[in-house]
């Protein structure tokens, strides 16, 4: 039987050794990756849910929760955590996964960090990637949490199936600045930390905001430490969605247009193009733009 092939068999049986194998061949490139992605089962209906949010606002808490209430109720969750590769960030991303530490030893959950290496608003083309191998498993949720710094929140957006946006009281004034980009892309929020002061008057301003939309936006409280309004988020996870997610079409046309460009790309000698240029350089009219005409 073919390696990719008894990898994938693996995979469906639910393996989480033989998973996390497969994942870190489709992370770092490695064979036989591109014949595992292009196996996989499209026929797929387990749940994407990302779970984006500024710094701080207690995303990893609130995922904890999210994990322990379905667990009890004996689903099956992986958990996939977008670490932006920062330095700077590598004391709190070690602190989100210490307190994440209970769900380790857990038979029904699988998680795994991914670095994004750079890749621009934190979402690498991996990140697709991966979750479409963790669907080929036999999750009954994906959970994607992700720091949300700008454009990846447009892009957990078009990969997951339902997005949270996770704020808490002190966001105030900075939903006022990203007010049109976050409200485009969530389809629930979550004011975390709700026992803290001015969580009902933002929770109103916000109810407000979200009146104002084409499409009715849940506004949820939750205390994930205490375990308060959990119940109700993870109703509102499970509830089929009745609208189309047009921020899919968009995201996969990028990600084909990379597998394209990348399978066009690969007749390119990289040897012979350093070469031309080496000689190219010796004229006085060098022009990159024409030498690039030329070279193709």
């Amino acid at each position: 039987m073919n390696t990719h092939l008894s990898i994938l068999n693996e995979v469906k049986q639910g393996n989480y050794k033989i998973l996390a194998r497969a994942l870190t061949l489709v992370e770092n490139d490695l064979a036989p990756s591109d014949l595992l992605l292009r196996n996989l089962d499209s026929n797929v209906t387990i749940p994407v849910v990302g779970i984006t949010g500024p710094p701080g606002a207690g995303k990893s808490t609130l995922v904890n929760a999210i994990t322990n209430r379905f667990t009890a109720l004996n689903k099956r969750v992986a958990i996939l955590a977008i670490d932006p590769t920062s330095p700077f960030n590598f004391g709190s991303l070690l602190g989100d996964r210490i307190r994440m530490a209970g769900q380790f030893n857990k038979p029904n959950v699988f998680i795994r960090s991914l670095a994004t290496r750079g890749a621009l608003g934190g979402i690498s083309a991996k990140t697709i990637e991966m979750v479409d191998v963790l669907k080929a498993s036999n999750f009954d949720l994906i959970l994607v949490e992700t720091v949300g710094v700008g454009q990846s929140e447009i892009e957990i957006a078009g990969l997951a199936d339902k997005t949270i946006v996770v704020l808490v009281p002190e966001s105030g004034d900075e939903v006022q600045h990203i007010k049109s980009g976050i409200m485009e892309i969530s389809d629930c929020f979550v004011i975390n930390k709700a026992d803290r002061e001015g969580a009902d008057i933002f929770a109103n301003n916000l109810k407000k905001m979200v009146h104002q939309g084409i499409k009715s936006i849940p506004v949820l409280k939750t205390v994930a430490d205490k375990n308060i309004g959990i119940e109700e988020l993870c109703n509102w996870i499970v509830q089929p969605q009745e609208f189309i997610n047009d921020r899919k079409e968009f995201l996969f046309s990028e990600k084909a247009w990379k597998i394209i460009q990348h399978q066009k790309m690969q007749s390119v000698d990289k040897k012979r193009l350093r070469d031309a240029i080496h000689e190219a350089l010796k004229k006085s009219d060098f022009n990159v733009y024409r030498f690039a005409d030329e070279f193709l």
